[in-house]
């Protein structure tokens, strides 16, 4: 009986093992959140491409990249093709301005709430009288840089992502007031933010100026800045095509590395840009919006 006994009482721990290990099994079965990726980073390897084929098309056409010339339409052209090979739904938006047809260049990422949309843009144009690689072959490589990085990281917006690229901005923010003036009530107020950049690798750059109005993206930009170490000023809402959506009351945010050198000049070449500055404005621009995008 003894026996019996000790062989009953080893039958029941052995089921109850068998019950405690059959647990986490069960457990494991369960659905977990899926996990956001983490905002990524963009190498001067990876955006100082852009400005060189920005350069390159200047070259080819005349030396500038201007409103009507062909170097702004091969621009256009580079630019486009980055973004579809992405996976953007890009468009062409025409506009006209002293007789002569332009163009803004409009890439929606696909997803993200469209009734709160998180507007990223840059200036494609140049001056005349020179390439314009800082200004702003800079802030146009920034933004582009970011775009693509968030597609190969498979950011998944809680709003709706657009980047855009302005035509005519030399001319008087032709390009970007023809986009706000043909919105909709409805569409204007579908923009939650529009972000600014233009000239984000000047050299010897002393600070970050940050476009101040809409709080929110401000004090997104100010915290990623400080974050880091680097000095910011408030410039206000004036100087580029922010301007154009300030205007028209959609809460406008940004920022510029400044003039620097051989503003609206021959010298405006690629070599006029530092790629160190160039660099970290363009994780700013990805870092600010993945974070204004995603919560």
């Amino acid at each position: 009986m003894e026996i019996l006994s000790r062989m009953r009482h080893t039958a029941v721990l052995l089921g109850l093992c068998a019950a405690l290990v059959a647990v986490p099994a069960a457990a494991s079965a369960e659905p977990t959140a899926p996990k956001t990726p983490r905002i990524p980073l963009v190498s001067t390897e990876q955006i100082m491409p852009h400005l060189r084929a920005l350069q390159s098309i200047a070259d080819r056409t005349g030396g500038n990249r201007a409103h009507g010339t062909k170097g702004f339409q091969q621009s256009l052209a580079y630019v486009k093709g980055v973004l579809d090979r992405a996976g953007f739904r890009t468009s062409l938006r025409p506009f006209t301005y002293n007789g002569v047809l332009g163009h803004n260049l409009i890439a929606d990422w696909p997803g993200g709430d469209a009734d709160h949309v998180v507007l990223v843009g840059a200036h494609l144009d140049s001056v005349e009288d020179g390439p314009g690689m800082n200004d702003n072959g800079s802030g146009s490589a920034a933004v582009l840089a970011s775009a693509v990085a968030m597609s190969r990281a498979g950011v998944a917006p809680k709003r709706h992502l657009r980047f855009a690229w302005w035509g005519a901005e030399e001319q008087g923010l032709i390009g970007s007031e023809d986009y706000v003036r043909k919105l909709a009530a409805a569409g204007r107020e579908k923009i939650d933010v529009y972000l600014n950049f233009d000239m984000t690798g000047s050299k010897n750059v002393q600070q970050w100026l940050v476009v101040h109005d809409d709080p929110r993206a401000t004090d997104v930009f100010e915290a990623y800045f400080a974050a880091k170490g680097l000095p910011t000023f408030d410039i206000g809402i004036g100087g580029s095509d922010h301007e154009s959506f300030g205007n028209a009351g959609i809460p406008v945010s940004g920022f510029t590395t400044g003039v620097g050198d051989c503003l609206h000049d021959a010298c405006d070449r690629i070599d006029n840009v530092d790629p160190g500055t160039e660099t970290v404005s363009a994780n700013a621009v990805l870092g600010v919006t993945w974070q204004l995008a995603t919560r």
